[in-house]
C-alpha cells in the first residue's frame, strides 16, 4: 500500500497538536490542507483515524496505534534525509525550539540575530512553553530549560548567563507609603505581586544572605501565570500595587529608568543559569548543531571579553 509521507506528516501533526488550527499554526501549513490531507490518508487506509467534533480532535484506537509507530519512523525518516544537509556548503532547514517566555525575552535576543546572520538558509521556530515537555513529541528539535527540570537522557548544553538571581522591586511611591522591607519576613506585611506555572504550581519567594535561607508565602492582590503574564505584574508594580519578583535582568531597565527600585538586594538569590537541551538518542538534525556550535563558540567569546 503506497502511502504519501506528507500525508502522514500531516496525521501527525494534526493529532499532536488535538485540532486542525494549532496543526497549521505549528506546522506553517494551512488548516484546510492537513484536513485534505488526513482525509486522504483515512480514504487510502479504508479507517477512520480521528475522532472530529466543533471543539476538538483525537486520535481514534486505530490512530492511536498508527501514531505510536509513526513517530520513531518518521525521525528516521528526517534523520536520514538530514545527512544529504552534511554535503551542503551552509546547513538549510527548520530549527525548533521549545522555551520558557523568560528565555525568548532574555535569553534569545542576544543569540538569535547574529546566528541567523550566520545561517541564513536556517529558518528558525520558538514556542514559548513554561512546563518541561518531551521536544520531540511535541515537534521540536530541542529546548531551553533550567538544570533541574532535565532529564537523565538529554544533552545539555550551557546558553546564556550562567548565573541568575530572583529579585525583588517595587515603585519608590509605594515603598514611600509602605516602608521599605530589611528583611524576607517584612513581606508578609507587604502586597506581593505572584505567579503561578500552567502546572498550578506557585513556588515561594526564596532568599538568602550569609547562609541564613529564608522561604517567604506572600500574599497580595494579584496573581499571574508566569512568563505569558509576567509584563501585567511588572506593570501593577510600577502603578504602585505592590512588589513584583522576577528574573533581575527582566527587571533591569526598570531599575535604570527608576520606575521600580530594588527590595532586599543583598538577599536575592542566586540560581545557575539556563541549558539548551536535546535528545541523546537520535542523530542531530543540522540545524541543530549548527546551533550547538554557534552558541559554543558565542559562549567562549561573551566569557574572555
Amino acid at each position: 500500500m503506497k502511502v504519501d509521507l506528507s500525508d502522514l506528516d500531516a496525521f501527525v501533526a494534526v493529532a499532536n497538536a488535538r485540532g486542525f488550527r494549532d496543526a497549521a499554526r505549528q506546522s506553517g501549513l494551512s488548516a484546510s490542507g492537513l484536513s485534505e490531507a488526513v482525509r486522504r490518508l483515512e480514504a487510502r487506509l479504508g479507517v477512520r483515524l480521528l475522532h472530529r467534533t466543533t471543539r476538538s480532535v483525537a486520535p481514534t484506537e486505530a490512530g492511536a496505534r498508527l501514531l505510536e509507530q509513526l513517530g520513531p519512523a518518521l525521525n528516521a525518516v528526517e534523520s536520514a534525509l538530514d545527512v544529504v544537509n552534511r554535503f551542503r556548503d551552509r546547513p538549510a532547514g527548520t530549527l525548533r525550539l521549545n522555551v520558557p517566555v523568560s528565555a525568548a525575552r532574555l535569553v534569545l535576543p542576544r543569540i538569535v540575530p547574529s546566528f541567523l546572520a550566520a545561517y541564513p538558509d536556517i529558518r528558525l521556530e520558538v514556542i514559548t512553553e513554561e512546563s518541561f515537555v518531551d521536544v520531540l513529541a511535541a515537534g521540536c528539535d530541542a529546548g531551553i530549560r533550567y538544570e533541574e527540570r532535565l532529564e537523565q537522557d538529554m544533552i545539555a548544553v550551557p546558553i546564556g548567563p550562567r548565573v541568575q538571581r530572583f529579585a525583588a522591586a517595587a515603585s519608590p511611591a509605594y515603598l514611600d507609603r509602605h516602608g521599605r522591607p530589611e528583611h524576607p519576613r517584612d513581606l508578609l506585611g507587604h502586597a506581593c505581586l505572584r505567579h503561578r506555572f500552567p502546572s498550578g504550581a506557585m513556588p515561594p519567594w526564596e532568599f538568602e544572605r550569609d547562609g541564613e535561607r529564608v522561604l517567604i508565602e506572600p500574599a497580595g492582590p494579584l496573581v499571574v501565570t508566569a512568563g505569558g503574564a509576567s509584563d501585567l505584574a511588572v506593570d501593577a508594580a510600577i502603578a504602585g500595587l505592590g512588589i513584583v519578583g522576577l528574573f533581575e535582568d527582566w527587571l533591569r531597565p526598570y531599575f535604570e529608568s527608576g520606575a521600580l527600585e530594588p527590595v532586599l538586594e543583598p538577599w536575592w538569590e542566586r540560581f545557575s543559569g539556563p541549558f539548551l537541551y536535546y535528545p541523546g538518542r537520535r542523530l542531530v538534525p543540522a540545524p541543530l548543531r549548527a546551533f550547538v556550535d554557534f552558541i559554543r563558540a558565542w559562549s567562549k567569546s561573551s566569557n574572555s571579553t
